[in-house]
C-alpha cells in the first residue's frame, strides 16, 4: 500500500520554490493573454496573481490503515481518529448534512450459507456465512421447526481478528477437526481455525492465496490442498500444511485446460482424477512463467491479453490428479442436455460412480455418472418447490451417514437429503438462519449501483 511520509525541511523549501515558479509562470501567461477576472456584476477585479503560499501539514504513517470491511465499529473509530484536531479534514460539510440518516437501508441482517462441511467424527456441521462474515457450527442432527424463527449455532467464529471476509469454501480435517475456510474477495487468504475456536479470535495459521480463490478440496493421503481460482481460471495445489507465502507445488492453467471461471472442486482419489465446475468466463494473461518443459509454475497475475475474453458454455472438466501446466482435461461434461447453469459446489461418490453438482442458477442438484463425458443428461435431478433448494452453492456428501448436504445461498438454509433421492422431494432436515419467508438479498461486495426508472428497480452488480 502506498505510504505518505512527512516532508523534510529541505524538500519543503524546494517545493515552495517550485510552487512560486509555477504560479509566476501562470501570472505571466495570463498577463500575456490579457485575461481579466470579473465579478458578478461584470466589474473588473484584477488579473490572476499569487495570493499566498501555505505548506501541507506533516503526516506520518500510512495513508490507508487496513481495516476489515466487517468491523463497522472499528471503521467508524478509525474515521473519527483520522479527523482529530490538528489534521485537515477531507471535506467541509455542515453538521446537519453529516448527521442526516439515510431514507432506508437495503441489507440482509441474517446469515447466508455459501458452503457446508460435516465433521463426521464429532457430529457437527460447519457453514460459512458470506453475508455477515462468519463461520457457524451446528449439531449435525439440528432441524429448524417450521414455525421457529431460526436455529441458533452452538458456536461461531466472527470478528475483525478472524480475517474472515466473503468466505465461499470450507473443509474440515477429518482427524483434528481443524476448519479450513476460503476468503474469495477483499482478503486473499485461507484461514485455519482449531475446532475449539470461537468468537473473535485470530486464525491458528493462514495461507496467502491468489485473488478470487473459491473452492477447496484436500487429498489426505498425499497431504495436498487443491484450490480453484476464478479470475485466472486456475487450479493451484499446495502442501496441506502450507502457511503464509509458501508457493504452490503445481499450477493448472491455460487455454487447453478447459478451466473457465472455476468454482467447485471434488477429488476422486480412487480413480486419480479431480472434477472442476466452470461458469464459462475466460481470458488469457500476459505474465505467465513457463519452465523449459513448457509447464506453468506460477499463478498468472491479472494482466490480461486485450481482446482475449470470451464466454464459454458451463462445464465440468475432469483432470488427472497430478495435472499441471496447460494440460488438457481427460474428459468434459457439458452441453444443453446437461442443464448446467452456473455449476458451483461438487461432491463425488466413487462407490456409486456418481457426481453431484450444485446448479446455482438452475435451483437444482444434478447427479451424473462420475465416468460420464460429453453432452449427456443427468441420471437424476433434485429440484422443485418442495425441495427447499434455492441458489445452491455448496455441497457435502456424508458417506458415513448416507446424507447429502446443500447450502442454499438464496434462502438462508442448509438442507439435507438421502443421496439417492430425486425429483421434487422434501429434505430430511433443514437448518434455517432467518425467519420463515425472509428474503435472502444475496448481496456480496456490490461494486456499483444503477436505477431503472422505467421499472423502478435498483440494479446491484456483485
Amino acid at each position: 500500500m502506498a505510504r505518505k511520509h512527512a516532508i523534510r525541511p529541505g524538500k519543503r523549501f524546494v517545493l515552495i520554490l517550485c510552487a512560486v515558479a509555477v504560479a509566476g509562470w501562470m501570472v505571466w501567461t495570463e498577463r500575456g493573454r490579457g485575461h481579466v477576472f470579473r465579478g458578478p456584476a461584470g466589474q473588473s477585479i484584477g488579473k490572476s496573481r499569487l495570493v499566498s503560499i501555505e505548506p501541507f501539514p506533516e503526516i506520518e504513517g500510512a495513508i490507508c490503515e487496513w481495516v476489515p470491511a466487517s468491523s463497522h465499529g472499528i471503521l467508524r473509530a478509525a474515521l473519527q481518529e483520522g479527523n482529530r484536531p490538528g489534521q485537515s479534514a477531507v471535506s467541509s460539510v455542515s453538521p446537519g448534512t453529516a448527521a442526516r440518516p439515510p431514507l432506508r437501508v437495503i441489507r440482509d441482517p441474517y446469515p447466508s450459507f455459501s458452503s457446508v462441511a460435516v465433521d463426521v467424527e464429532r457430529d457437527e456441521v460447519i457453514m460459512t456465512d458470506e453475508n455477515l462474515f462468519q463461520i457457524l457450527v451446528y449439531d449435525r442432527l439440528a432441524n429448524t421447526p417450521p414455525t421457529a424463527s431460526m436455529t441458533e449455532p452452538k458456536r461461531m467464529i466472527a470478528g475483525a481478528q478472524t480475517e474472515i471476509e466473503f468466505q465461499c469454501g470450507v473443509y474440515v480435517d477429518p482427524q483434528s477437526g481443524d476448519i479450513y475456510a476460503i476468503n474469495n474477495d477483499t482478503v486473499d487468504k485461507m484461514v485455519i481455525f482449531s475446532r475449539e475456536a470461537r468468537g473473535n479470535v485470530p486464525p491458528d495459521r493462514a495461507l496467502h492465496t491468489p485473488h478470487g480463490t473459491f473452492g477447496i478440496a484436500v487429498d489426505e493421503e498425499r497431504r495436498e490442498l487443491f484450490l480453484t481460482v476464478q479470475h485466472t481460471s486456475s487450479v493451484v495445489v499446495y502442501p496441506k500444511m502450507a502457511v503464509n507465502d509458501d508457493p504452490p507445488l503445481r499450477v493448472l492453467h491455460g487455454s487447453s485446460t478447459g478451466l473457465a471461471d472455476p468454482h467447485g472442486i471434488a477429488l476422486d482419489t480412487r480413480n486419480n482424477v479431480f472434477f472442476v465446475s466452470n461458469h464459462g468466463s475466460f481470458k488469457e494473461f500476459l505474465n505467465k512463467e513457463i519452465t523449459e518443459e513448457g509447464q506453468t509454475t506460477l499463478v498468472p497475475k491479472r494482466r490480461t491479453v486485450l481482446g482475449s475474453g470470451r464466454n464459454l458454455p458451463p462445464s465440468i472438466t475432469v483432470h488427472a490428479l497430478d495435472a499441471k501446466g496447460d494440460e488438457p482435461p481427460v474428459r468434459v461434461i457439458g452441453g444443453p442436455k446437461t442443464h448446467l447453469n452456473w455449476p458451483s459446489g461438487l461432491a463425488v461418490d466413487a462407490e456409486r460412480d456418481e457426481l453431484y453438482v450444485a446448479n446455482d442458477s438452475g435451483n437444482s442438484i444434478l447427479v451424473f455418472r462420475a465416468s460420464a463425458s460429453g453432452d449427456i443428461a443427468p441420471i437424476r435431478t433434485i429440484e422443485g418447490p418442495r425441495t427447499g433448494i434455492k441458489n445452491p452453492t455448496g455441497l457435502f456428501l456424508d458417506t458415513q451417514n448416507d446424507e447429502l448436504w446443500v447450502s442454499n445461498f438464496g434462502n438462508h438454509t442448509v438442507t439435507v437429503y438421502k443421496p439417492t433421492v430425486s425429483g421434487n422431494a422434501p429434505p430430511m432436515r433443514m437448518i434455517r438462519s432467518a425467519p420463515p419467508g425472509e428474503p435472502a438479498l444475496m448481496i456480496g461486495n456490490p461494486g456499483g449501483l444503477a436505477y431503472d426508472s422505467k421499472r423502478e428497480e435498483i440494479l446491484v452488480p456483485n
